[in-house]
Formats: C-alpha cells, structure tokens, sequence
C-alpha cells in the first residue's frame, strides 16, 4: 500500500534501529518527515545521517530524548510540538521468573512499555483531535492475547496497551483521528539476537 504522506510530521519513539527504524523509513518513503528517537546523541546521529542518504537531507529530524521519563515526553513536545503521526514504538522486554521478578522489574516494564506512549498521546493527540486529523498506533506484542508465563511484566505491559489504544479511540468520535495497536510476533532485531 503506497500512501501520500508528505507535508506531514511522524514521531517514532526509539527509532533509531529495529522495528522503529523500519517504520521511520517506510514513513519518510510515503514522503513524512519524521522524527527520530532515541537516548544516545551517536545512535541518534547514525540513524539520521543514513535515513538521510536515502530520502533526502532534512526530513529525518533528530530527537535524543529518553521517553520512559516524564522529561523525556516534555522535552519532545517542546522542540516538536506539532506531529501528525505518532508511533508509540518504544518498548523493552525480558525473561523472568515471576517470583524472581522484583517491583522495580516491573515498574520499569511499565514505564518503558506503558507510560512512554500514555505521555506522548496526552501530548499530542488532543491537537490532532481539535484539528480533526490524526493517527497514534501503538506497536504493542502477541503476547498481549497470548501471555507468557516466564514473561508475565512483559505480557502484562502489552496488554495494557491495547486496553489504552481501546481508550483512546473512543475519544476520536466524529473526527478523522485514529487510534490502533499492532501486535507483531517476534521479530529478528539485532536487539532480539542479543537476547537469544
């Protein structure tokens, strides 16, 4: 499916490699300018400068910014505060036992996981819902239907994404805004081929 994206503005939190990456550079491809993220100043740089050898300089726009955090989320809406698109893509997962697996693992699943794209939707989408345009997509997991024993925060975390994608788009009533989660199944990163 080709769309026609120009003139727009995506973000796409932790973008900088993976699946994140594979979606900025479809997104610039449909002719978005689009945002990428990620912590590191480096990462962040590389992922640009290559995106931009291949659509062109200035519609990859760096943001280094740790979106868990609350900071993170206000420092984005500060130096873009007007996006289109927004793809809640960041995320962190791990193997633990649920015995074993303290408060803090779990706090940190759902600051990553959750809070991340709760943040950037309060954010932006109340823009998009007065312009009457938008799109938030949530790329949440299979194991949001499917949960995982031995990744019990994980699958939780996953699940309380759709159940907030679910939220949300009942508020886009009447409007041309959308709000959707994908559950993609594992998929060969480099990061997935370190974990294994």
């Amino acid at each position: 499916m080709e769309l026609d994206l120009t003139g727009k503005t995506a973000l796409v939190s932790a973008s900088t490699s993976g699946i994140g990456y594979a979606i900025a550079a479809q997104l610039l491809d449909d002719g978005a300018n689009v945002i990428i993220n990620g912590r590191n100043h480096e990462t962040v740089a590389t992922a640009v400068k290559h995106l931009a050898n291949r659509f062109g300089e200035g519609r990859a726009l760096p943001l280094v910014a740790d979106l868990s955090t609350a900071a993170g989320a206000t420092l984005a809406s500060a130096r873009y505060p007007d996006v289109d698109i927004l793809i809640n893509n960041m995320g962190t997962y791990a193997l633990s036992d649920f015995f074993d697996t303290s408060d803090e693992d779990w706090q940190r699943m759902f600051e990553v996981n959750v809070w991340s794209g709760v943040r950037l939707a309060r954010q932006y989408m109340k823009a998009m819902l007065d312009r009457g345009h938008g799109r938030v997509i949530f790329i949440s997991s299979e194991v949001a239907l499917t949960p995982m024993a031995a990744m019990a925060h994980y699958s939780a975390s996953k699940a309380t994404q759709l159940s907030i994608s679910r939220s949300l788009a009942e508020l886009t009533r009447g409007t041309a805004v959308t709000v959707n989660a994908g559950l993609p199944g594992p998929t060969e990163t480099e990061s997935l081929k370190e974990f294994i």
